[in-house]
């Protein structure tokens, strides 16, 4: 594999902060976020393996956290004996259909990442589910989840999904996991009023709007899209992390409301000025490079953030100064950590 220079690793390490952690493997999720994923190279699964008897496959029936990942698995099915499991992950097989499930009513958690599946279907009697993984599958459509009542976590990255659907009764749902579809608009999201925690990144959304019933999100992540222009965010006044990288934006603006934000990322954008975040007085972090800041004085704006810590500006005109992190320095001395570098005292 070709070597990365500092500045395409920095890029990747970015956008991988405003992704969930916890569906897939590292790997994947730095990667997956500018939609140059091929989970058929990278998850870890050969799709030309030969499928393996379930009845070769020893089962215990005592087990909660039962494990078969990566075990060429063709077909749910033998799985009966399972009836203490909680825990269930087939991640990296060969399924291509959600089947033979019935008799784990206790299931809470069912891992499907990384197979052929095509359709969300025979869920029902998992009515105690409450974390379910489809990402990097073959689906085209929410479907199906009707019953799916105690959900929690909802993941369905890599998919082929063009629509958010179907979520009228997922109303526990915290976390909802849609990176790398083919989404192009926020919808029908207004039941959800439990969710703090939304994944869009590489989708294919041009406007930020429906989110004014998501009273209790507190990360937003909307990277790589198409994005012009921030708006659409009055309602979600206990967001804390937003991340908006690689979209079109021009100007900040639009988070008047959004005061409790720590985490800013509108890097890899066309904005010229820093603005309109003075009153983000709660902010850790912000990630602003790649974009065409060039007034030294647009540091002013940050000034009221005393708990500050990480700012992110290469590749901006400012770079190119010689005092570059000596000023941003002076301007800013609660920061600890520009671009990639900690700053040694």
């Amino acid at each position: 594999m070709a070597s990365l220079s500092v500045g395409e690793h920095q890029e990747m390490e970015v956008d991988r902060r405003g992704e969930s952690e916890e569906s897939g493997d590292d790997d994947t999720r730095r990667r997956s976020i500018n939609g140059d994923v091929d989970p058929s190279q990278t998850a870890g699964t050969s799709k030309e393996e030969s499928p393996v008897d379930m009845d070769t496959i020893t089962l215990d029936p005592e087990e909660e956290d039962v494990d078969l990942v990566h075990c060429r698995i063709g077909k749910i099915e033998g799985l009966e004996v399972l009836q203490k499991a909680k825990t269930l992950s087939l991640r990296q097989n060969l399924i291509k259909k959600i089947e033979n499930l019935e008799s784990l009513s206790s299931l809470q958690e069912l891992d499907l990442y990384d197979n052929q599946i095509r359709k969300l279907e025979n869920l029902s009697n998992l009515k105690e589910l409450e974390m379910l993984d489809v990402s990097f599958n073959i689906l085209r459509k929410m479907e199906n989840l009707e019953e799916l009542t105690k959900i929690k976590k909802l993941f369905l990255v890599h998919n082929k999904v063009t629509a958010i659907s179907n979520m009228d009764h997922l109303t526990s749902l915290e976390m909802l996991e849609l990176g790398s579809n083919r989404i192009r608009v926020i919808e029908n999201l207004d039941a959800l009023s439990s969710l703090q925690s939304l994944f869009l990144g590489t989708n294919k959304i041009t406007k930020l709007q429906n989110l004014d019933s998501l009273h209790n999100l507190t990360v937003l992540s909307i990277q790589s899209n198409r994005i012009t222009k921030i708006e659409g965010l009055q309602n979600l006044v206990n967001l804390k992390e937003l991340y908006l990288s690689h979209n079109g934006i021009e100007v900040i603006e639009g988070l008047e409301n959004n005061k409790k934000l720590t985490t800013l990322d509108v890097a890899a954008n066309r904005v010229k000025k820093i603005e309109n975040v003075s009153h983000l007085t709660e902010l850790q972090e912000f990630w602003m490079n790649d974009n065409q800041i060039d007034n030294w004085s647009d540091l002013d704006e940050l000034k009221n953030a005393k708990s500050l810590e990480t700012v992110y500006l290469e590749r901006n005109p400012l770079q190119k100064d010689p005092q570059y992190r000596r000023k941003i320095m002076l301007a800013l001395p609660t920061v600890r950590q520009i671009d990639a570098t900690f700053i040694r005292f």
